[in-house]
């Protein structure tokens, strides 16, 4: 599929009434998402595609760049200034999860990114550090991570926030020896709290969410 075939698509696919929908939450764009999703299988992987799409910086191409494209395809840098570009909420949360955490790069960024002063990029690091957290933690200072979590989560910045209450609740799901600690912390932070819920879903409230997973794991 050429570009212009892919922008087509895009447009076909365009709803007022979901714009509207998505433009309460930050997100330009009035796509079905299952339908886009739909989109993305018929075009299967397409790495040149998927940068042409990126390039026009529209929502829409992103986000079916980011369903297409090779997470592998990119170098560190390619990945560190599409980061830095600003990006809507929905963007940015397929960009962490489709590709940061996945490319065979994602260590090597961590490390980089978890002290940057841009909240964006900190908390793609603190996103990284929990999957390092839950799937090989070996080498990470735990308690350091939540001594930091304790001294800072509280005001950071709001993307920065939850991504380091995410690494939080994967602490006290994975590693039942700080789950006490990682417990109380939450209790006393009381970070999404409040946080409003649907029915059947979890709370990104750290104690909920942890004492919900565990409950499921038995």
């Amino acid at each position: 599929m050429t570009l212009e075939e892919a922008l087509a698509e895009l447009a076909a696919l365009e709803d007022p009434k979901v714009r509207a929908a998505n433009e309460k939450r930050g997100d330009d764009h009035g796509m079905n998402l299952a339908r886009l999703r739909t989109l993305a299988k018929k075009i299967k992987t397409s790495p040149e595609l998927a940068r042409e799409l990126w390039a026009t910086g529209e929502t829409p191409a992103r986000l079916l760049a980011l369903l297409i494209c090779s997470p592998r395809q990119f170098e560190a840098s390619d990945l560190d200034e599409m980061l830095r570009e600003p990006q809507p909420p929905k963007v940015n949360d397929w960009f962490v999860n489709y590709v940061l955490k996945k490319t065979p790069l994602a260590e090597e960024l961590r490390e980089g990114w978890m002290g940057d002063r841009d909240d964006t990029v900190a908390a793609a690091g603190w996103s990284l550090t929990s999957v390092r957290v839950a799937k090989s933690p070996t080498g990470l200072d735990l308690d350091a991570l939540l001594d930091e979590i304790e001294r800072d989560m509280k005001d950071a910045p709001s993307r920065k926030q939850w991504a380091m209450n995410e690494t939080l609740a994967t602490i006290g799901i994975h590693h039942p020896s700080l789950r006490a600690r990682a417990l109380d912390i939450g209790e006393r932070l009381q970070v999404l709290a409040d946080y409003p819920t649907a029915p059947g879903c979890t709370s990104p409230f750290a104690p909920a969410w942890i004492g919900e997973i565990v409950r499921r794991q038995g």
